[in-house]
């Protein structure tokens, strides 16, 4: 009994250490500018582009166009998730008028 409870717990423990890197993905690094555009700066006028937050607020829109779609309430779900969207939004457009 000791024994199976021993190979039990351990294939568990090997199954968890194996899906670990699914769990936690690693979230692909910020393309890094090369070292002779550090030295010029960046005019004033125009803002640095900020692909990653402006794709952001392209997918929280067309998720909120999905949520106003969908034909059922879910209990009241849909409009939360809807709000939560909306916060979303505004933060998104706050980090992209502040810059980085």
């Amino acid at each position: 009994m000791t024994k199976r409870v021993t190979i039990w717990t351990l294939a568990l423990a090997v199954l968890a250490a194996a899906s670990l890197p699914l769990v936690f993905h690693a979230q692909p690094r910020s393309p890094q500018p090369a070292a002779a555009s550090l030295a010029a700066p960046l005019p004033a006028a125009s803002p640095a582009p900020r692909p990653r937050i402006e794709a952001a607020v392209r997918h929280l829109e067309e998720a909120k166009h999905e949520l106003q779609a969908a034909p059922e309430e879910y209990h009241g779900h849909r409009v939360k998730a809807i709000e939560r969207v909306d916060q979303a939004l505004v933060e998104c457009n706050r980090a992209l008028e502040v810059g980085p």
